[in-house]
């Protein structure tokens, strides 16, 4: 196949891997003027009959449109770029993601700690929240579909089991089509999805199991009952161990039922009072005649985890591609529990003058398991451990997770301070160093990198000239550790100037909704990326 030109442009450069499905290649598109990498997944239906490959082909432009609205509006889900059939297999086009899969990382660099699987579920569970609140359900998380993506050190959701099990459509004794397979991998699958009805919180079990392969190296059908899996691994808190125990229940009644339930618990303990969430709406497993569009889902808010940001930001990045994201109503539940922690908080301080009073309003027990995230604190004295060594070998101690965050007002000093420079990065001399004082990751390619707006408008002869530029508002805050997110009401009035005249299409006065992500980066908070609402 290392020759092969599938559908006159993608050119395969090696096989990825192969199953029973088909197979995946690493592939380059010669279509495109960087030759970017992609992935291409060719799918054959199992069946070989025109009834079955004319429904396969019906439901297959269905199921592809799904995968590319997750891919558009959520940056952890990998992007499709195209979809095709050619000689009777059906083709994917989906975006190369760069890095290990956690399987590869365990076996690279050995068991993961407390804090590290902390991270990926901080960083995954939104992801799930988020597709669920979509109806969908992924079917198949393993620690071989998660990515953990070098860039910016976020993990990666791919291989989404729909597409698998609509080509193992076949036809029942009536000659009506049914589905003949179970999707999902023998030990990380939960009972009632082996039976064939999963429900949103299979997803939760499946990743509770992938955590627990990560501790321990065993894959879950190497141990006796999944209880046991604490007797392989040291140094993990009964509050983790006991979200996991949750999770990897037989009965779904008994496990977490959604991701939002899921974060609170190892956010501030699985003793902790869950704030009412609306559940998400039940999944679509429609009948395989069906193929009508999927009704669009209810919008959801945005997640405290990294996006991409969207080509409707303030500043025009042209080169760069629109990405959004998006998460279910979680985040309200979050903010409520900080609210409560503060309140607790406020009750300690009040207990060293009234003692008697606080200590009958407040007793000591009530005080456990509280994780006050929204302290202000100076982030320069911040320490947060580097997500490029979040794995390390079963008998390093994990670090004790960090209790403070950025405060409100801190983050919103620092999107100032970022409004008030964009003169001088987008207008000579085009100061590239602010924006490595400011940003970080997938933002800061966006604004000073080889494709980054700095270099776009000195190749263009172009600049910005701003007037106003404001925060008027605050409208939510969250924090958690080494990640925060802050949406704020920004003022501006801006012009582009191309070779001394102005574009009337890049001028524009306006009072715009901007969600921006924060990271702590070796002591200092620094914006990794935005979304225009």
């Amino acid at each position: 196949m290392n020759k092969t030109i599938l559908n006159n442009r993608y050119r395969i450069i090696n096989t990825l891997a192969s199953g029973g499905f088909g197979e995946t290649f690493l592939a380059q598109d010669t279509q495109m003027p960087s030759g970017r990498l992609c992935v291409i997944k060719q799918l054959k239906p199992i069946v070989n009959n025109p009834q079955i490959y004319q429904i396969v082909q019906d439901r297959f432009q269905r199921e592809a449109a799904i995968l590319e609205e997750l891919g558009e509006t959520n940056y952890q889900i990998p992007r499709l770029y195209a979809y095709f059939t050619e000689n009777g297999k059906f083709y994917l086009v989906q975006e190369w993601i760069e890095g290990e899969t956690l399987t590869k990382k365990l076996q690279t660099e050995g068991l993961f700690n407390e804090d590290s699987v902390r991270q990926i579920l901080i960083n995954l569970l939104p992801v799930l929240d988020y597709i669920h609140s979509k109806r969908i359900i992924h079917r198949d998380i393993k620690p071989g579909n998660i990515i953990w993506r070098e860039k910016d050190d976020l993990p990666v959701l791919i291989d989404f089991g729909a597409v698998k099990e609509l080509m193992g459509t076949t036809l029942n004794s009536q000659g009506n089509p049914s589905r003949s397979i179970i999707i999902g991998t023998p030990g990380f699958m939960p009972p009632e999805q082996a039976a064939g009805h999963p429900v949103y919180a299979s997803d939760l079990y499946s990743l509770g199991l992938t955590i627990i392969y990560l501790l321990t190296g065993k894959n879950p059908r190497q141990l006796p009952t999944n209880s046991q899996w604490e007797n392989l691994s040291t140094n993990i808190t009964p509050q983790l161990a006991e979200t996991l125990n949750k999770i990897i229940q037989p009965n779904p009644s008994d496990r977490y039922s959604t991701a939002a339930e899921m974060l609170h618990s190892l956010k501030f303990g699985p003793t902790a009072m869950i704030p009412t969430v609306p559940s998400p709406p039940p999944p679509i497993l429609l009948p395989l005649s069906e193929a009508s569009p999927t009704p669009a889902p209810t919008s959801v808010t945005l997640p405290p985890s990294e996006t991409l940001s969207s080509s409707q930001s303030v500043v025009s990045h042209p080169p760069v591609p629109k990405k959004t994201h998006q998460m279910g109503d979680w985040l309200k539940a979050v903010i409520t529990g900080s609210i409560i922690g503060s309140f607790i908080l406020i009750g300690i301080v009040l207990s060293h003058i009234f003692p008697s009073i606080i200590n009958s309003i407040f007793p000591k027990k009530s005080q456990e398991n509280i994780d006050i995230s929204t302290t202000n604190i100076n982030p320069e004295k911040t320490t947060t451990p580097s997500p490029k060594s979040t794995t390390s070998p079963q008998s390093q101690t994990p670090k004790t997770p960090l209790v403070n965050s950025i405060s409100e007002i801190e983050a919103k000093k620092l999107i100032e301070t970022w409004l008030e420079a964009k003169g001088k990065m987008f207008s000579p001399p085009y100061n590239s160093q602010i924006a490595k004082e400011l940003t970080t990751g997938y933002f800061y390619e966006k604004t000073a990198g080889i494709n980054g707006s700095i270099n776009w408008l000195k190749s263009n002869k172009a600049y910005y000239k701003y007037g106003i530029q404001r925060l008027e508002s605050v409208e939510q805050f969250f924090a958690d550790r080494d990640i925060a997110t802050i949406k704020v009401r920004i003022t501006e009035e801006y012009s582009l100037y191309r070779n001394g005249k102005i574009d009337p299409s890049e001028t524009d006065f306006k009072t715009l909704t901007i969600i921006y992500n924060l990271k702590l980066v070796d002591g200092q908070w620094k914006i990794s990326n935005s979304r225009t609402l």
